[in-house]
């Protein structure tokens, strides 16, 4: 199947699929008798990125395949269409979700350690609500205390493949600059119905 065949519906499946599609689910849009090659889908969606260029949304890929989303540079415009804002994130729990997301896997015991004062139980539920953080087991000494790390969803979130695309902790002064590092408002500007929810067991060592 020729490329200017494939576009048209891989974009329209990807802006009304509410969620990423990898290559493999956007296959199974077609009939197995017709159904394109991994590189003529890749093909296909390469040129569906490049005809974004200087347009208002963006093809990109994230940790669970490839989506539409607002530019970051009119996001600003934007997000005056939401009637709700996003909410501000204190600082606690930001340190306790960076903590997570590079000394994974990690117990809420080894966050207090870092940090010099207790976790508040509020902020573990709040980052499991949102789906950013997940227990992956439990450390093997006495209690056997969870081991958290993050999600797929996380990676999702703020528009990342993995985790080897977070900013090194070099490039963070201090926490004050993890915000606007990892923009935890602009990706809500993603061009789907809903976010996406698929845990994962990836974890950066």
């Amino acid at each position: 199947m020729d490329i200017s065949t494939l576009k048209p519906i891989l974009e329209a499946a990807l802006l009304t699929a509410g969620q990423p599609l990898t290559i493999a689910q956007l296959g199974e849009l077609f009939d197995e008798g017709a159904r394109p090659a991994h590189t003529e889908l890749a093909q296909a969606l390469e040129a569906l990125a490049i005809d974004c260029v200087g347009r208002g949304v963006e093809l990109v890929e994230v940790a669970s395949g490839f989506r539409y989303q607002v530019r970051t540079e009119v996001h600003a415009q934007i997000s005056r269409l939401w009637t709700e804002r996003p909410g501000k994130y204190s600082r606690a729990l930001l340190e306790t979700l960076s903590l997570i997301a590079y000394r994974q896997p990690i117990t809420r015991g080894e966050i207090e350690a870092v940090r010099g004062v207790a976790v508040s139980a509020q902020i573990i539920k709040t980052l499991e609500e949102r789906e950013w953080i997940r227990v992956l087991g439990h450390r093997d000494v006495p209690g056997r205390p969870a081991l958290f790390g993050t999600t797929r969803a996380f990676l999702d979130y703020f528009g990342l493949k993995s985790l080897d695309e977070l900013p090194t902790l070099a490039e963070i002064r201090d926490l004050d600059a993890i915000e606007p590092e990892l923009d935890f408002t602009r990706r809500e500007a993603a061009v789907s119905t809903s976010p996406p929810e698929a845990p994962s067991t990836e974890t950066r060592q």
